[in-house]
């Protein structure tokens, strides 16, 4: 399901709001229903990301129905995924620590 909605969003939707969008996880529940459907969009706007994604919602949900055959297509609620966001944040840090690291190892050899 994650690669048919990337597929969907990649060749289908031309909402200007969408820019860049990875699908990074969709969790459907036990009684297929509904799927959350969780998104990193890289430099664009989250808000208008996510509300261009929520006016797509049925568009993609019926195409998602043509390809799939499934009995029920559940509905989908797009979420923002932070973790990419996290992770990118996490090695800034720790590219930070490692160059103050260096510049005081030499500091110190210098004494």
């Amino acid at each position: 399901m994650r690669q048919e909605i990337a597929d969907i969003l990649m060749r289908k939707i031309k909402d200007p709001r969408i820019g860049f969008v990875t699908i990074t996880e969709v969790d459907v529940s036990d009684d297929l229903r509904n799927a959350k459907v969780f998104v990193s969009a890289y430099g664009s706007d989250k808000d208008a990301t996510l509300k261009g994604l929520q006016s797509a919602a049925a568009f993609i949900r019926s195409e998602l129905g043509k390809r799939m055959r499934m009995r029920f297509v559940p509905e989908l609620l797009f979420r923002y995924d932070e973790t990419v966001e996290r992770g990118a944040h996490i090695m800034e840090l720790l590219h930070d620590i490692e160059k103050k690291d260096k510049g005081g190892s030499n500091d110190e050899g210098n004494s």
